[in-house]
């Protein structure tokens, strides 16, 4: 249970830098550079202590998946991005692929 903790964290900082990213500005605005880059350290840091109990490529997948979902939704209401038909059908295959994993997969520690 503790490694979901871990991987909820590591996905939370990964949507932040990613949403950070923007605001910086190409790297030229200090804050949101420094935010940015806290942000993703914490995100691996977090990650890597997942991966001390879940194989590395379940948590990456599950980690990835979900940041890319919940950034896509963020862009959505945040950033005022828009989102076509087919960028639906591929976030909700995404979130059908983690739900596989976690569901059905024996590869993943509960």
């Amino acid at each position: 249970m503790k490694s979901y903790i871990f991987l909820v964290l590591a996905i939370i900082f990964e949507v932040a830098w990613a949403i950070l990213l923007k605001y910086t500005e190409n790297f030229t605005r200090l804050w949101p550079t420094v935010a940015t880059l806290a942000t993703y350290l914490a995100a691996l840091y977090f990650l890597s202590l997942t991966v001390r109990v879940m194989p590395v490529g379940i948590a990456y997948a599950i980690w990835a998946g979900c940041g890319m979902v919940l950034i896509a939704l963020l862009g959505v209401v945040v950033l005022k991005q828009n989102l076509d038909l087919p960028a639906i059908i591929g976030l909700t295959l995404i979130i059908a692929g983690v739900l596989v994993l976690n569901l059905g997969s024996k590869s993943v520690s509960h």
